[in-house]
C-alpha cells in the first residue's frame, strides 16, 4: 500500500497537498526524465540523420515542418482532452507507444513518404505530453507548490535530455546513425513503467485543469474564445510564437552546417551541443521556479528572451567547434527559464477558468506554427543564400520578441498583476493571492 505523507516544504520544492505520497512525486520525477529520452531522438539528431541520406537543407526543413504541422493540428484538442479526462496517465502511455512507432518508421525507411508519415505520427502524439505532465503535477501538488515543482520537473527533464544526448551521440558515432532510433524505442518502456508509480487517486482533477478544488462537477469552464479576449494572454502568445520562430531552427541549422564533410563525427558535435544546453537547463530550472515566486515572471522571461538574439549573432562570428558548443550555454539559459516560467504564466492567467491545459494547447499550437515555419523559412533562406544570413534573420526575429515582451507584457504572478492589466470579458476570475 502506498504510504501517504503530510504536506511538506523542502529544498527540492516538492511541497504537496495532504495525502500525496512520495511514490507519486518520485514517479513524476522519473516520468520527466524518461520522457525526455523518448523525445530527444526526434529533435536535432533528425536533421543530421536525414542529411546523411543526401537530403538537402530545404527537404530537411520540410520534414521538420511536417512534424510541426501535425503537432499544430493536435495541440489545442490535446489540451482540451487533458482538461476533460481523468485518464491522464493513459494518454501519456499511448502517446509514448505511438511516438516509438514513428521513430521506428523513420529508422527503417528513410525515404520521403515514410519519413513524412513518421513525422506526422510523432508530431501528433507529442502534443499530449506537455499539458498532461503539467496537469498531473498541478493536480498532485496544488497551486502553492506549483512554481517550485515545475522547476524541478524541468530539471529532471533536462537531466534526461543530457543522458539521451550523450547516449545518442556515442551510439551514432560507434554504431550507426540509425541506431539512435532504437534507443528512443527502448526508452519508451521505462517511460510507461514510471507512470505506474503515480497514484491516480491522488490527482485533484479540478485543480489539474485550472479550476477550483471541490467545485461543482457540472461547472462550465471558460471557452477558448473567452480566454483569447484576455489581452495579457494574447501578448504572451505572440511573444512565445516569435521566441520559438527564432529559436527552433538555430540548432538544426548549426548541425547541418557543421555536418558537411564530417561524416559520423557530426553526431558527437550535436551530442556536445545538446548536452551543454541541457546541462545548463538542469542547473537553472529549479532556481528559476523559486525565483519566479520572489522576482516575478516578467524579469526572468526578459532574460530568457534576451539571450536568444545574442546567440544567433554569435553563430555568425566563428566556425570553431569549441566556441560553437560554448555558445549553447546561452541556449540553456533561455530554454531553462522559458520552459519553467511560460507554464507558470499560463497558470496565472487561466486561474479559476478550468482551462489551464486548453490554454497551454492553444499557445502550443501557435508556437508550433512559429517553430515549423522557422524550420522551413530558415532552411529556404540558407538554401538560396548562406548560413550567416539565416542566423542573422533569426536573431532579428528574436530581437522583435524581446521588444514586445518588454513593452507590452504585464507581470502575472500573485498580487503583482492588477485587474486593470487583465482585460477579461465575462470571466471575473482574476485572483491576487497565491
Amino acid at each position: 500500500m502506498t504510504q501517504a505523507v503530510q504536506p511538506h516544504s523542502d529544498e527540492s520544492g516538492e511541497s504537496g497537498k495532504p495525502g500525496v505520497s512520495q511514490r507519486s512525486l518520485r514517479g513524476v520525477d522519473l516520468l520527466n526524465f524518461f520522457l525526455a529520452d523518448v523525445q530527444t531522438g526526434v529533435g536535432p539528431f533528425l536533421a543530421i540523420y536525414l542529411a546523411a541520406f543526401k537530403w538537402n537543407e530545404q527537404s530537411v526543413g520540410l520534414a521538420l515542418t511536417i512534424g510541426g504541422i501535425s503537432g499544430i493540428i493536435t495541440q489545442t484538442p490535446a489540451g482540451g482532452l487533458v482538461d476533460r479526462t481523468t485518464y491522464k496517465r493513459g494518454l501519456i502511455a499511448i502517446g509514448t507507444a505511438l511516438l516509438a512507432l514513428g521513430a521506428a518508421i523513420i529508422a527503417l525507411f528513410p525515404k520521403f513518404w515514410p519519413v513524412m508519415i513518421g513525422q506526422v505520427l510523432i508530431g501528433g502524439v507529442s502534443s499530449i505530453f506537455l499539458p498532461a505532465v503539467a496537469a498531473i503535477t498541478l493536480g498532485l501538488v496544488g497551486r502553492k507548490a506549483f512554481d517550485r515543482r515545475q522547476g524541478r520537473n524541468q530539471s529532471w527533464n533536462s537531466a534526461g535530455n543530457v543522458f539521451a544526448a550523450v547516449s545518442m551521440g556515442l551510439i551514432g558515432y560507434f554504431i550507426a546513425d540509425r541506431a539512435i532510433f532504437a534507443f528512443v524505442i527502448a526508452m519508451a518502456i521505462p517511460t510507461i513503467l514510471s507512470l505506474k508509480l503515480i497514484n491516480p487517486d491522488e490527482i485533484d482533477h479540478d485543480v489539474a485543469r485550472g479550476g477550483k478544488p471541490g467545485e461543482e462537477k457540472d461547472a462550465k469552464p471558460a471557452r477558448l474564445r473567452e480566454l483569447l479576449r484576455d489581452r495579457p494572454l494574447v501578448i504572451l502568445l505572440i511573444c512565445c510564437v516569435l521566441f520559438h520562430f527564432a529559436n527552433a531552427a538555430m540548432l538544426p541549422l548549426l548541425g547541418e552546417m557543421l555536418s558537411k564533410g564530417k561524416g559520423r563525427s557530426s553526431m558527437i558535435f550535436m551530442s556536445a551541443c545538446v548536452v551543454t544546453t541541457q546541462f545548463i537547463i538542469t542547473l537553472i530550472a529549479s532556481p528559476s521556479g523559486r525565483l519566479a515566486s520572489s522576482w516575478g515572471r516578467k524579469p526572468l522571461m526578459l532574460i530568457a528572451f534576451g539571450v536568444l538574439p545574442i546567440r544567433g549573432l554569435l553563430y555568425t562570428l566563428t566556425h570553431r567547434t569549441v566556441l560553437l558548443v560554448g555558445i549553447q550555454i546561452l541556449d540553456g539559459v533561455g530554454a531553462g527559464i522559458f520552459g519553467v516560467v511560460s507554464v507558470l504564466m499560463i497558470a496565472d492567467l487561466t486561474r479559476g477558468t478550468g482551462r489551464f491545459n486548453l490554454a497551454q494547447g492553444a499557445i502550443a499550437t501557435a508556437v508550433g506554427i512559429g517553430a515549423s515555419l522557422s524550420q522551413f523559412i530558415a532552411g529556404t533562406i540558407v538554401h538560396h543564400s548562406n548560413y550567416r544570413v539565416g542566423f542573422i534573420f533569426l536573431a532579428g526575429v528574436a530581437g522583435l520578441a524581446v521588444a514586445i515582451l518588454w513593452m507590452f507584457m504585464p507581470e502575472t504572478s500573485g498580487d503583482r498583476i492588477k485587474p486593470s492589466q487583465s482585460k477579461r470579458i465575462g470571466l471575473n476570475v482574476v485572483e491576487t493571492t497565491v
